[in-house]
């Protein structure tokens, strides 16, 4: 199977590296920069688990040098999606699946989904649909990632826990191109369990995130400091409960309750959020994939979401003031 990593970063390198290593899969990386430049000279090292292992994939800066992909798995931020639809479209051949392994609400959310809402589109996460018409949805396969890495130098990946893509095809079907991607990933010594309801995982993901993330970003607290007792806990297990409402307006079943859910992010203990990362970084915040459009589904299902909304106004000015949105 020819597989290509669009931003092959620290999750994207984690994947890649992993599938080279099985042989499983003819595997080209697509990446830019230094990153790319270390790749191409000295190969990739992941690090983790007590072992090191260097793989030597094809690494290009320009789409259109790999050719037609069976699988494009995309591991960006959703906000860089937009910019790059147009040379992840050039991987495309006729049956080309696109594994979006992205945080927060997909584009692709309402594809095929049955109710009154079906094949709408998520106007923050896909302005005026060129998304949905870029990267037809009947191309997607929904993926949930799990894993934590860093690029801790370029060319150089630290893989530090997790092993877990969750995979779901949006209309729930065992297709058979979902069954070889999972084989695949299996093979390559990961989890990749496909799920019939992946909008269930995508929101049991997210309804940690959508809370987390921008509040850790208006205070600079870590995660033990979000999800101990106290005033941060409350508001953030109001905007979940907030969220949760909506999600099951929509459908969705979650399987655990909010309280078990605080409290494996509690585990994750003295933590900065992604969000909070960025911030400091001064680079682009996640702030409408994790938080803008579950407030834009909280308005398409008449739900009023008064926390979310008015952290959703403060961590956009925020970001507007440090350059970052």
């Amino acid at each position: 199977m020819k597989v290509a990593i669009f931003g092959a970063g620290a999750i994207g390198g984690f994947l890649g590296a992993r599938l080279a290593a099985s042989g499983e899969a003819e595997v080209t990386f697509i990446a830019r920069g230094p990153h790319l430049a270390a790749m191409q000279a000295n190969g990739v090292r992941l690090i983790g688990g007590g072992e090191t292992i260097t793989v030597h994939p094809r690494c290009v800066g320009d789409a259109r040098e790999a050719g037609p992909q069976d699988a494009v798995i995309v591991t960006l931020k959703a906000h860089s999606l937009p910019d790059a639809a147009p040379r992840i479209a050039a991987l495309f051949g006729p049956e080309t699946a696109l594994v979006t392994g992205i945080n927060g609400v997909p584009y692709w959310y309402f594809h095929g989904l049955d109710g009154k809402f079906r094949d709408r589109r998520v106007e923050s996460v896909d302005p005026g649909g060129a998304l949905w018409e870029m990267l037809p949805p009947r191309r997607v396969i929904g993926c949930v990632v799990y894993p934590a890495a860093e690029v801790v130098e370029p060319g150089v990946i630290e893989h530090t826990y997790g092993d877990r893509f969750s995979l779901g095809e949006p209309d729930g079907s065992r297709s058979p191109r979902i069954e070889a991607l999972s084989k695949l990933l299996i093979g390559a010594g990961l989890k990749a369990p496909i799920r019939p309801r992946i909008r269930d995982e995508i929101w049991v993901k997210l309804w940690g995130n959508l809370a987390f993330n921008p509040v850790s970003a208006l205070t600079g607290a870590t995660l033990d400091r979000l999800t101990a007792p106290g005033d941060l806990r409350d508001l953030c297990r109001a905007m979940m409960l907030e969220a949760k409402e909506v999600a099951e307006a929509l459908g969705i079943r979650f399987a655990i309750d909010v309280d078990r859910r605080i409290a494996g992010a509690a585990e994750v203990g003295e933590h900065k959020t992604s969000m909070l990362q960025d911030l400091e970084r001064g680079r682009k915040m996640e702030i409408d994939a994790l938080l803008g459009a579950v407030v834009e589904l909280g308005a398409m299902t008449e739900h009023t979401m008064p926390q979310c909304r008015a952290v959703l106004a403060l961590v956009r000015e925020r970001a507007r003031q440090a350059g970052c949105y």
